[in-house]
């Protein structure tokens, strides 16, 4: 190397230093004045759903405490994972798109190919809650238990159907295990989302229903009957209610969700939202409007709440194949 290249070299070298450093502070400014516009927050589910409902009470109180609007845009489809799945490919990482992470985002790419990765594809921002499922059929239904409901099932292979917020979600995958424990044939019909869901078993298109607790005032209106939760325990609210294990099938789940936003998000601007949404977690509004829904608060910091995903999504595979529902 000659003397002029060897001093070009030293001056490209200082002056990607130079910038560098300069970009440093830029990157931390950036960082310190989030957020100085309105956030979107993209719930998958459509408006008026138990997830909506609880997700609106949620950003009205973290908005609070960043100092601007967080605005909350329905993207309902594709079993709730369109709506983050289209915020990975299009968003930029900059903390001003976020969204709900339903746990079908970590079992619908091994059901078929997603343009996204669930893992490598988002930033972790905080876990929020979880759900409490249960199975829902219209008031004068002719099936008093669900015990009545399986017994159809038996006498009719393949035609006594139910509803679920859409495939591959937790509604939907709840009743596939318990399906096959009771040694039943059930036809599955997908649904967008709970408020749709629920209008087809109100107008008699769908014999039963699948999903969280977006069926309560429905079911306290007497407009609905609730026949089985799945949780460990039975609820405060619906105590004369038997959980899928009071019947004798070990199938239990709430279904953890949280936010997130696209990879590459600035660590000090996860921590901004971070920070805020867990005060709004620990409000009592919010905690008194999860009551409401009958579901308990689920922290998981940025770190936990990814080692959570990768944890679920190699779990999950397992689950996926044994229900016979593993893209081939």
């Amino acid at each position: 190397m000659n003397m002029f290249t060897r001093r070009g070299a030293l001056t490209a070298l200082a002056v990607t230093a130079a910038t560098t450093a300069s970009l440093a502070p830029l990157a931390s400014a950036q960082a310190q004045a989030f957020p100085s516009k309105p956030i979107t927050l993209i719930v998958p589910w459509p408006a008026g759903g138990s997830t909506d409902r609880h997700l609106r009470g949620l950003a009205e109180i973290a908005s609070r405490h960043l100092g601007q609007p967080i605005v909350v845009e329905n993207k309902p489809g594709g079993g709730g994972t369109l709506g983050p799945g289209t915020m990975a490919l299009n968003a930029r990482p900059d903390g001003y798109t976020i969204a709900q992470y339903p746990l079908g985002m970590l079992r619908i790419p091994h059901m078929q190919k997603t343009a996204w990765h669930p893992l490598n594809d988002f930033s972790f921002i905080i876990g929020v809650t979880g759900y409490t499922f249960g199975f829902v059929v219209k008031a004068d239904s002719p099936y008093k238990s669900f015990n009545d409901y399986i017994a159809a099932a038996r006498q009719q292979p393949g035609k006594i159907d139910y509803g679920s917020t859409g495939q591959g979600t937790s509604p939907h995958l709840l009743m596939e295990e318990l399906a096959d424990a009771a040694k039943v044939e059930l036809n599955h019909v997908p649904y967008k989302g709970n408020a749709d869901l629920m209008q087809a078993v109100l107008g008699g298109h769908v014999m039963a229903g699948s999903d969280a607790t977006g069926w309560d005032k429905l079911v306290d209106a007497g407009q609905m009957r609730v026949l089985l939760t799945f949780g460990e325990q039975r609820t405060q609210r619906w105590p004369n209610v038997p959980t899928a294990k009071d019947l004798g099938y070990n199938v239990v789940s709430t279904s953890p969700y949280g936010l997130v936003g696209p990879k590459g998000m600035d660590p000090a601007v996860v921590r901004s939202l971070h920070d805020a949404f867990k005060k709004a977690m620990d409000d009592p509004k919010h905690l008194e409007l999860l009551g409401q829904l009958n579901q308990a608060p689920w922290y998981k910091s940025p770190e936990d709440y990814r080692a959570w995903a990768q944890a679920t999504f190699a779990k999950d595979r397992a689950l996926i194949e044994r229900l016979g529902l593993a893209a081939k």
